[in-house]
């Protein structure tokens, strides 16, 4: 894809995308988005978090206020902005569910699922401090998991921890499941398993799809490994400079500028505003 071919649908991550350090979205990167809107771009955020932990944003944005579409769980649900209307949600299968959590268990590390605002924990830990304190989520230490992950399937299981740590799980992990799930790590201290339906790029062609917009007419912005499916399957895709080297090596475009710089400008300007 041309540097002067039409964008009609863009998707932005936000975590150490979108978003500053602080959590904040710059003025100039929400000014960018707004003009690519208003030169009749289509603008969805696409993150791991949950909705409740990305509406605010959208909402700054003024995405609760026209049609639009929020990509959450790393592609496991897609959202309406406006209304709040689901559109696709893809879960774990109880049975399976179970079985990654003995897995998890057995290898004694914690096991995280999300249910509205909360964070369901098997057990106090630290590295779902951080998840909390990143989502605006609140922590809830759940001792008999096994039956709270049996109440209702999982969109997605994370499991916290130290990065190296987690480096061997995902190993043995991917596995024992990974014809049945994808996993990865959206930061290197969270190991996220999903549908193996599921992802940023499969959630993204269902909407450009639904739209009747062509794959060269989408541009996708994202920094981590679970950006990589979207960045790949884009038109146009775009790794922030302070990302992962192998999502850098799969881009169109590499911005100059980091998350902390308005790199989500940059690229809107380069290849929308030009």
């Amino acid at each position: 894809m041309n540097e002067q071919s039409t964008v009609r649908l863009l998707a932005v991550d936000l975590d150490d995308t979108l978003l500053r350090e602080d959590l904040t979205i710059s003025d100039d990167n929400k000014q960018a988005l707004i003009k690519a809107e208003e030169a009749g771009v289509t603008v969805l955020l696409a993150s791991g978090r949950v909705f409740e932990a990305m509406h605010h944003y959208a909402d700054e944005l003024g995405m609760t206020a026209r049609p639009g579409y929020l990509i959450s769980n790393n592609g496991g649900t897609i959202t309406r902005s406006a209304t709040g209307e689901l559109v696709s949600r893809k879960t774990i299968e109880p049975g399976l569910a179970q079985q990654i959590y003995e897995a998890v268990k057995t290898r004694s590390f914690p096991t995280e699922i999300y249910r509205g605002r909360s964070v369901y924990v098997d057990r106090d830990n630290s590295w779902t401090d951080i998840d909390c304190s990143l989502s605006g989520l609140t922590k809830k230490i759940v001792p008999d998991f096994a039956k709270t992950l049996a109440e209702e399937p999982p969109v997605k299981i994370v499991v916290p921890g130290d990065p190296e740590a987690l480096e061997t799980v995902q190993a043995e992990l991917t596995e024992m499941f990974g014809d049945t799930l994808t996993i990865f790590t959206s930061k290197p201290f969270f190991l996220e398993m999903l549908p193996k339906d599921a992802d940023k790029g499969q959630a993204l062609a269902y909407l450009a799809q639904s739209l009747g917009i062509a794959r060269e007419e989408v541009m996708a912005i994202g920094d981590s490994c679970n950006d990589l499916a979207m960045i790949q399957w884009a038109g146009i895709g775009v790794a922030m400079v302070n990302g992962n080297e192998a999502v850098k090596a799969e881009a169109t475009y590499v911005t100059s500028r980091t998350n902390e710089e308005n790199g989500v400008a940059e690229a809107v300007e380069h290849f929308i505003l030009h």
